[in-house]
C-alpha cells in the first residue's frame, strides 16, 4: 500500500507593509496541530516560506531570501482587554533551522490592521473614514495603533503616498507604538546614554544602546571606518565587515543584558539590531536619486539579520526616532544636536521622517509613543502548500 501523503493547504495571504514583504495567517487557518504544538508550527512556517535553505535562496517557498522578505506573521482575535488583534511576528532565517519571536517588523505592523479588518477581526469598522485598529503586538507586549483609511467599506490601498525603497504608491498608514518602552523597564539598560563597548580583537567603541522599538546598537560610522552613506553593496559583499558587526553586536547584547553568553547571539539574529550613524552629507540613493544634506537631519544604516538593509527597518526607526530626540545620544549627536521632536534620516533608499513624544520624570526618559508613515497592500490572497509530513518531529 503505498505511503503517499499529499501536501496539506492553509489559507495564506501575502503582503507589503513598508519596505518588508510577508506572509500572513489567521491564527484560526492553521492546522490545529500547529496551533498547539509551537515547535510543530514553526517548522510549518518555515517549510511555506522555504527554509532552512542552504543555497539562501528560498527557492521552494515564499520567501525572498533576503531579512525583509523572509517573514511568517500571525494574527488573531485579541486576548487583551481595549484591543482587536494579537499579532506575533516570526522572523525566518534563511539557511539556519530556526525562527526567531523575540521581536517585531515596524514595517509589516503597517499590514497588520489591513489584514485585520479583511479578516472580519475587528468590530466597529467604519463604511468611510479611519479605522483605529488596536494591535497587541504579542512577541513584545506592547501596543501598536494602525490607522487604516476605509472607502465604502472597502481598505483603501491605492494612493498617492510614496516610500523610499518602494516603487509604486499606495496610502498612507499612520502607525502610533504607544510606550515601546514601559515606564518600568530601562530605555537605556545599561544607565548610559553613551557607553565605551569593548570588542577584544577589534576595539572600543562609542555606542548608545537603547531598546525603544526594538533593541537597537547604534555607533558613530567614522569610528568603525564608514561614512555613513553606504549602500548595501558597500557592506554585503564583504565578509569580514560583516563578521566585525556580527561581533560587535554579539558583545552590544551582553552589555544589554539581552543575552548571558555570546553563544547566544547566534540564534537570537534579530535582536538587538546594529546601526550606525553620521552627520548629514549630499548623497545618492540605491536608485541614483540625488539627496542633498538641507533635506536630513543625519544618515542612519543599519544591519539586519546580518546584512545591511536596503532601506530601514520599522522598528529601529522607532529607535532612531526616540534616540534622537533625547540630548546626547550619538543619533541625537549626528543630528546635530539640542532639543527635537522629529528628524529626516537618511538610508540606502532615500529618508525617513520619524518623531517621538518624551518627557522627563524623576530622572528618567518616558516615551509616550513613536509615530511613522507606512504603506501596506495585499499582493496575493488563497491558499500555501506545504509537505503533508513537515510537522512529524524527529526525536
Amino acid at each position: 500500500m503505498s505511503t503517499y501523503k499529499p501536501q496539506i493547504r492553509v489559507k495564506a495571504t501575502y503582503m507589503r507593509g513598508g519596505t518588508s514583504k510577508g506572509t500572513f495567517f489567521n491564527i484560526a487557518d492553521l492546522p490545529k496541530e500547529a496551533q498547539e504544538d509551537k515547535a510543530k508550527r514553526d517548522k510549518l512556517l518555515q517549510r511555506i516560506v522555504g527554509s532552512p535553505d542552504i543555497y539562501k535562496q528560498q527557492m521552494d517557498g515564499m520567501g525572498g531570501a533576503t531579512s525583509s522578505t523572509s517573514k511568517a506573521i500571525l494574527v488573531g482575535k485579541s486576548t487583551v482587554p481595549n484591543h482587536d488583534v494579537d499579532y506575533y511576528f516570526g522572523q525566518v532565517a534563511i539557511d539556519k533551522d530556526f525562527m526567531d519571536w523575540s521581536g517585531n517588523c515596524g514595517n509589516l505592523s503597517s499590514a497588520v490592521g489591513p489584514f485585520a479588518i479583511h479578516e472580519g477581526l475587528v468590530d466597529n469598522v467604519p463604511e468611510n473614514g479611519v479605522c483605529c485598529v488596536r494591535i497587541w503586538q504579542a512577541n513584545i507586549k506592547k501596543t501598536i495603533l494602525c490607522y487604516v483609511t476605509m472607502v465604502n467599506g472597502q481598505v483603501k490601498e491605492m494612493g498617492d503616498y510614496y516610500i523610499d525603497g518602494v516603487a509604486f504608491p499606495a496610502e498612507e498608514i499612520l502607525l502610533e507604538f504607544a510606550e515601546p518602552v514601559d515606564p518600568s523597564e530601562e530605555l537605556f539598560p545599561t544607565g548610559n546614554l553613551v557607553d565605551d563597548l569593548e570588542v577584544p580583537g577589534i576595539g572600543t567603541f562609542k555606542a548608545t544602546m537603547i531598546t525603544a522599538g526594538i533593541p537597537t546598537i547604534f555607533l558613530n560610522a567614522a569610528d568603525i571606518g564608514y561614512k555613513g552613506t553606504e549602500l548595501q553593496s558597500d557592506i554585503n559583499s564583504d565578509a569580514e565587515a560583516l563578521a566585525r558587526f556580527e561581533k560587535i553586536r554579539s558583545y552590544g547584547a551582553l552589555k544589554m543584558g539581552l543575552i548571558s553568553d555570546l553563544s547566544e547571539a547566534e540564534t537570537r539574529q534579530h535582536t538587538p539590531k546594529i546601526a550606525f550613524v553620521a552627520p548629514k552629507s549630499d548623497f545618492t540613493t540605491s536608485s541614483g536619486k540625488e539627496v542633498k544634506a538641507s533635506e536630513i537631519d543625519l544618515h542612519v544604516r543599519a544591519l539586519s539579520m546580518q546584512k545591511l538593509h536596503h532601506a530601514m527597518m520599522g522598528t529601529a526607526s522607532v529607535a532612531i526616532g526616540v534616540a534622537a530626540c533625547i540630548e546626547g545620544t550619538l543619533v541625537n549627536l549626528a543630528a546635530g544636536g539640542g532639543e527635537k521632536t522629529a528628524v529626516e534620516f537618511g538610508h540606502p533608499s532615500g529618508t525617513l521622517k520619524v518623531g517621538a513624544v518624551i518627557k522627563k520624570e524623576n530622572g528618567k526618559y518616558i516615551v509616550d509613543k513613536a509615530t511613522m508613515s507606512r504603506s501596506a497592500r495585499i499582493i496575493m490572497k488563497g491558499e500555501v502548500y506545504a509537505p503533508a509530513d513537515i510537522m512529524e518531529l524527529k526525536n
